[in-house]
């Protein structure tokens, strides 16, 4: 496997840095990992859904954003979204321009189904398969995304997250393009709080779930 590191001039000329784990010239797709604020690449669900991913001949981009260092501290919140979208938009555009693969997979936890949301109503996505870990239902723009998404879509979400809202994600359910999973009694990182073994047992009924759903 080849890890090159790369960087683009993201919004404002600010560099943004992302990984690419290459399996060579014959890799089955591309999964395409965004992360939230404070939960990296590093972070167990994305961690094991990038090892999901090269086991299944998958390359794998990291788009590695961090929005909270003394270049942003001037913009707003809503900025930063756009920004977000923006620097996500051009890492996938230089990523996807030298090589085309058959299937595109995209995983976003967090505030990074802000930047899903975008990414799915492009026409170049219209075949991808989106998975969306602990979106932001409560935000308006995500919510009509997931609503309104025509692709192959995975849901997962706890009770327990702030982010959560039963009406909207009972809504969801009109879409029969999305698979919807509520696990019981998890937070917003999808663990029980101060219990490890429980969130261990419960990343793996995660893990299964996002295997099946990459395979299916």
């Amino acid at each position: 496997m080849k890890i090159t590191a790369g960087k683009i001039k993201g919004y404002g000329g600010i560099d943004v840095t992302y990984t690419r784990l290459s399996q060579g010239d014959n890799a089955e797709g591309i999964a395409i990992l965004l992360p939230g604020l404070g939960y990296t690449v590093q972070a167990p669900l994305l961690h094991y859904s990038t090892g999901i991913y090269l086991e299944k001949g998958f390359d794998v981009l990291h788009v590695n954003y961090q929005y909270t260092g003394a270049d942003y501290e001037t913009f707003s919140v809503e900025e930063v979204d756009d920004v977000l979208k923006y620097d996500v938009n051009n890492i996938i555009d230089r990523v996807l321009q030298d090589h085309a693969y058959p299937h595109i997979h995209i995983v976003a936890k967090s505030f990074g189904t802000l930047a899903l949301g975008h990414e799915a109503a492009r026409e170049s996505m219209k075949d991808a398969k989106l998975i969306w870990l602990t979106p932001l239902l409560k935000e308006d723009e995500i919510f009509q995304a997931m609503l309104d998404s025509k692709q192959e879509g995975l849901c997962i979400i706890g009770d327990e997250d702030r982010h959560y809202d039963e009406g909207r994600f009972n809504e969801l359910k009109t879409n029969k393009r999305l698979e919807l999973h509520l696990i019981k009694g998890v937070n917003h990182s999808l663990e029980h709080d101060f219990n490890v073994l429980d969130s261990i047992s419960t990343h793996k009924e995660i893990m299964s779930i996002i295997k099946a759903f990459s395979e299916a």
